[in-house]
């Protein structure tokens, strides 16, 4: 597949063929299904860890902590386990539906204790409803499973996992490394360095198994511009867990419409005059709702010219971002969705910059919801 053709097809405005059958939900995995037993103190439970980010709640299979587009759930898992965890040490492939694993093999050699979650798609899934739009939203999906399992780890009380996301890897497309409680985190052989990890994120009390399991993206419409404080809020979540991939900035309604981003003493700035949703609406193919969205927070960058390495790397980042800000956004008791579509969206060059060098990657599209009691 080639990756920098497909995503410039993705980014026309051909309008994807019929519907084909998505296939199955789950990759068929050898061997028998296991339970994934509970974990003894000071042992690591990947039965929680998955549960809380990866894992189904209803039989079909579509509604799971972790957004999709068009929920279908491309992205697949593969456990590498070290010592110290409920499970012995090996390789395992999860089926989400069931919450079951199927042992693979053995581990590698130098697995670090823990147990390391490997991501890779079933393209078939995502192509049956966007067909030549799918890569993108392939790449997103990875992404915001990524963000899952990272707030599934600080719910489970290991606030920095390590992250595999820079793109160098088609198999895996990213990882995600949690070792066992009390033990120092170790480089996994699926880890590359992060520079996520460089930027620090606003602070915020972690998740709670509630918080995650109750999360969803919210129906349109989303109406309502957020208060100034909680957008400057979810856009700094944004940009620390994007960790300098992409630029990010929002665009608002009432009571002045205008592109704003963060300055760098940590305020909003106006980026640019006027009113840029009902072009987004355009962009995101087609979706007339945007128009009238209280803002959207939009991630850009990504030129025409990137590898393949660089395209992963940035559209992985987006998704992982945006699902940190959407967490981040429903702690403030802002209404959220994840936008994931866009077309002849080359907000660099609509805003006087030289053309195909800053497209829209990913947006979160978000209302002022109901008053609800938050958390910073």
């Amino acid at each position: 597949m080639d990756l920098v053709t497909a995503l410039a097809r993705a980014r026309t405005d051909e309008p994807p063929g019929p519907d084909t059958p998505a296939g199955p939900a789950v990759p068929d995995w050898p061997g028998p299904a296991r339970e994934l037993p509970p974990a003894a103190p000071g042992r690591l439970d990947p039965s929680r860890l998955l549960r809380l980010s990866l894992a189904a709640s209803d039989p079909a299979g579509r509604l799971r902590p972790t957004p999709s587009a068009g929920a279908l759930h491309p992205v697949d898992a593969r456990l590498v386990v070290g010592d110290g965890c409920s499970l012995p040490p090996g390789r395992y492939g999860y089926d989400p539906l069931r919450h079951r694993v199927h042992h693979l093999g053995p581990a590698p050699h130098h697995t670090p204790p823990g147990v390391t979650v490997e991501l890779t798609v079933t393209p078939q899934r995502t192509q049956s409803h966007y067909g030549h739009r799918a890569w993108p939203l392939l790449l997103l999906d990875t992404g915001h499973a990524t963000a899952a399992l990272r707030l599934a780890a600080q719910a489970i009380g290991y606030p920095r996992p390590g992250l595999h996301l820079d793109g160098s890897t088609e198999h895996p497309l990213a990882a995600v490394y949690v070792p066992p409680p009390g033990a120092e985190r170790q480089s996994s052989a699926a880890e590359r360095p992060s520079r996520e990890e460089d930027r620090p994120a606003p602070q915020a009390a972690p998740p709670t198994p509630t918080d995650l399991l109750t999360r969803r993206s919210a129906p349109p419409p989303l109406a309502g511009t957020p208060a100034r404080d909680d957008l400057r809020h979810v856009l700094a979540v944004a940009e620390a867990a994007g960790a300098g991939r992409l630029r990010w900035c929002a665009a608002v309604g009432e009571p002045e419409p205008q592109l704003v981003e963060m300055a760098p003493d940590g305020t909003l700035r106006r980026l640019a005059a006027g009113e840029a949703r009902p072009t987004l609406a355009v962009w995101a193919a087609g979706q007339r709702w945007l128009a009238d969205a209280g803002a959207v927070l939009l991630a850009y960058g990504c030129p025409s010219d990137a590898d393949a390495p660089r395209i992963r790397g940035d559209h992985l980042h987006a998704g992982h971002a945006v699902g940190c800000a959407q967490f981040a956004a429903a702690r403030r008791g802002l209404a959220a969705r994840p936008v994931g579509s866009w077309q002849r969206a080359d907000l660099g060059a609509a805003l006087g910059g030289p053309p195909h060098q800053n497209w829209i990657v990913h947006g979160l599209a978000l209302g002022a919801g109901r008053p609800e009691k938050r958390t910073s």
